[in-house]
């Protein structure tokens, strides 16, 4: 098989191409990037997927033969914890099993660099340069871990020792707020997921939103599988967007922290996040999809928030690295130190911002027939979307149009799936939903029929 890291690191179905062999196969390609660095140590943890704790030991016997020396985790832990792990101990980097938030047969493997953050493409492109050119080095875990080649290490303590530090804790004391909490069956619970792909997006929520209304919880917080990504709920069950949890925390920041520092958002972020960062007078950096071109901007410039779509958000005075858990306990800090329930501070900022709905349609499309889609989308653009003029149009991240009216609609093609990402935002919910379909007929009329082309499911939902 072909290996290939993609936006996030390498996945692939477990047993099917993500085997023993594979794994022992990246774990050397990483060991050769590693000691070109003049590393010695690095730290391995792994979440709950199938054979997690089995595969990251792999890697750190690999490691450990390769001379190079391993914090690895003694239990399931967080990409965050991970990260953190690096910095704290001055490690060269670490390696984490996971595959994120795709469905639970899939597992993968990501690699962080010494900054504490995902691998810039540089990075990548060197490690992909070793794979299959050196013979395997291995050695038994037992026998490593005698040596102190191998360190079973707790990651976790560390990581909630630093949130503590971080967040106004006593004022979380006092609030008293009823909190639902939802973990999607990661990090320590259940390798099968329940079934359902650990990403905190509204249609995997279902559970979570009903329980938040029975309950009648102030807000309900889900993360992904490995604890990078955020998603939240109202007390009425409305999903808050991640666009909507970024901008109200570039909010909380610069007017209950006091803090400054430049914006970073992905191509696919809301206008919202513009319109505050205007406001405020904060320079606003936009990258392609991915978080680690945030991760970049985070070791050159002095970014307060940096966040894309999907969840992943990071934040100041951290390592550059997106954290679940830091983002939910942060809005909950902020609705404490206002004395404001989650609707009210959404409610605000509509009202000083301006009202952006976006969302996400992702529809099932022919790995072949991409390239042909996205010449036609850049060479015979509309000329505008529901009446409104399209005044400009970005190429370097899929296919961008942006109306007149602040409108929007992107095109990305996933990396490791045969799907079309179509991104959308407008200033209500039925027009959005408008330009979402208007987007998909665009998209079926180039590639698979309506019956094989069938919608997956929308991202984000309400509000933007």
């Amino acid at each position: 098989m072909s290996i290939k890291f993609g936006t996030d690191g390498w996945r692939a179905v477990i047993g099917e191409d993500f085997t023993f062999d594979n794994v022992r196969l990246v774990a050397q390609a990483i060991a050769e990037y590693v000691k070109t660095q003049g590393g010695k140590r690095v730290s391995v943890g792994y979440d709950t997927r199938f054979l997690g704790s089995k595969f990251a030991e792999a890697v750190a016997c690999v490691m450990a033969a390769n001379g190079i020396k391993v914090l690895l985790s003694d239990g399931p832990t967080s990409t965050p914890a991970l990260s953190l792990s690096i910095k704290q101990n001055k490690l060269i980097g670490g390696v984490m099993v996971t595959a994120s938030h795709n469905p639970p047969q899939y597992s993968g493997i990501k690699y962080k660099a010494d900054y504490a953050g995902p691998a810039e493409p540089e990075i990548i492109a060197k490690i992909e340069g070793f794979l299959g050119k050196t013979e395997i080095k291995n050695t038994d875990a037992e026998g490593a871990e005698k040596t102190g080649q191998i360190k079973k290490a707790d990651l976790n303590g560390p990581h909630l020792k630093f949130l503590k530090s971080y967040l106004d804790v006593e004022v979380l004391k006092k609030a008293k707020f009823n909190i639902l909490a939802d973990v999607m069956y990661g990090a320590g619970l259940n390798p099968g997921f329940n079934g359902t792909a650990p990403e905190p997006i509204e249609r995997n929520l279902k559970e979570l939103i009903a329980s938040v209304k029975k309950e009648k919880c102030d807000i309900g917080l889900a993360t992904d599988g490995d604890v990078d990504r955020i998603g939240a709920i109202s007390p009425d069950g409305e999903f808050i967007t991640s666009s909507q949890i970024i901008s109200l925390l570039i909010v909380h920041f610069v007017e209950d922290k006091k803090w400054k520092g430049a914006i970073a958002k992905t191509i696919s972020g809301s206008f919202l996040i513009d319109e505050i960062a205007k406001a405020f007078k904060l320079k606003l950096h936009e990258t392609p999809v991915g978080f680690k071109y945030i991760c970049k901007l985070m070791q050159t410039d002095d970014i307060l928030i940096g966040g894309e779509e999907s969840g992943g958000i990071g934040f100041k005075n951290y390592v550059p690295e997106r954290d679940g858990t830091l983002a939910g306990l942060l809005i909950v800090e902020m609705m404490a130190q206002r004395g404001q329930s989650i609707k009210e501070i959404l409610k605000d900022i509509e009202k000083r911002f301006g009202k952006f709905c976006s969302d996400r349609l992702d529809i099932e499309f022919p790995n072949e027939k991409k390239p042909a889609l996205f010449e036609g989308l850049k060479n015979n653009p509309p000329k505008e979307m529901l009446g409104s003029k399209i005044v400009d149009i970005k190429t370097w991240d899929g296919v961008k149009y942006i109306c007149a009216d602040k409108s929007w609609l992107l095109f990305r093609a996933s990396g490791t799936e045969p799907i079309l990402r179509i991104y959308a935002e407008a200033d209500s919910k039925p027009k959005l939903n408008k330009i979402l379909e208007f987007g998909r007929g665009i998209a079926l009329k180039n590639g698979p029929s309506p019956s094989r082309g069938g919608q997956l499911g929308k991202q984000e939902g309400r509000g933007g």
